[in-house]
């Protein structure tokens, strides 16, 4: 029998907490609507309940993800070890955890007004059946993509009470379309061991085509991204911001030119800073409006 110290480690590993990317790919967008629907000027307790909500849902949605895989991850060389697929943890376990984190979500949501509790019902729904859109369809990344951009509205109407304006469902554009870029790169590391078993992604589906789609998804991320700061009124420092996602998009061609598994993975993993880059410019150019 494990020890309870131990026990907490396997749940550790199962919602990723020693592999935050997930986290910071669903908080910079997250921050993004917060930061434009607030007009630089976030109330801190919106700020702490949607940066929470952000590693809670992620860890559910990893929690949920590893009960949907557990037959495949053991066949796939980067998951074997994960401890659902390894047998450290028994489904059950992954699926009360998705239970404990789901609802200690929902009641921070509940701090916030009826539209946005509303909202929160599509992004449980998104997170939850996810994982097993790889099963049935060629582009599971699609629906991450809504799943990670969701927060977006979400935090339009907590901040104003309203309907998402036009800039909130751009802003969701250019998310999903940024999910679907950098998670065909990701998908790129793993594409042997699918095809071997047969699940579906959209690098198997874009085939031969993957790095052009990858470069036109990134083009209408960043159009997308245009429009908002053309309708939100942002200044130059936004708009150094998008050169610079630019730039950083380039490189990460660079990186998955051969589509090496290794160099795939990196540039899934460098889209970190395409976030951080687009925050920063969004947070310095409202302090000089």
């Amino acid at each position: 029998m494990t020890s309870l110290k131990t026990r907490l480690h396997y749940y550790s590993q199962l919602i990723r907490l020693d592999r935050p990317i997930g986290i910071y790919l669903l908080l910079w967008p997250t921050l993004w609507g917060l930061w434009i629907a607030s007009k630089g000027i976030p109330d801190i307790k919106l700020l702490l309940i949607f940066s929470l909500g952000v590693v809670l849902m992620r860890s559910a949605g990893c929690a949920i993800n590893d009960f949907a895989d557990r037959k495949i991850d053991a066949h796939v060389e980067r998951t074997k070890s994960r401890p659902l697929a390894a047998g450290k943890i028994t489904a059950k376990e992954a699926i009360a955890v998705f239970i404990v984190l789901s609802l200690a979500a929902f009641l921070l949501v509940l701090q916030l007004n009826t539209t946005t509790i509303y909202l929160s019902f599509v992004a449980v729904i998104l997170a939850a059946s996810y994982p097993f859109m790889k099963r049935f369809h060629s582009l599971p990344q699609l629906h991450l993509g809504a799943a990670f951009a969701w927060a977006i509205p979400m935090a339009f109407t907590a901040v104003t009470e309203q309907t998402p304006p036009l800039e909130a469902w751009l802003l969701f554009v250019a998310t999903l379309m940024w999910t679907i870029a950098y998670d065909t790169m990701y998908a790129l590391s793993d594409k042997a061991d699918d095809l071997k078993i047969g699940v579906k992604s959209s690098a198997i589906l874009f085939g031969k085509y993957d790095k052009l789609i990858i470069a036109l998804l990134q083009i209408a991320t960043l159009i997308s991204l245009i429009s908002v700061g053309l309708i939100a009124g942002l200044g130059l420092y936004y708009y150094i911001s998008l050169f610079i996602a630019l730039l950083l998009f380039i490189y990460q061609h660079n990186m998955i030119k051969n589509r090496e598994p290794i160099a795939s993975l990196q540039a899934f993993l460098h889209n970190n800073w395409v976030g951080i880059v687009i925050f920063i410019g969004i947070f310095v150019d409202y302090l000089h409006l």
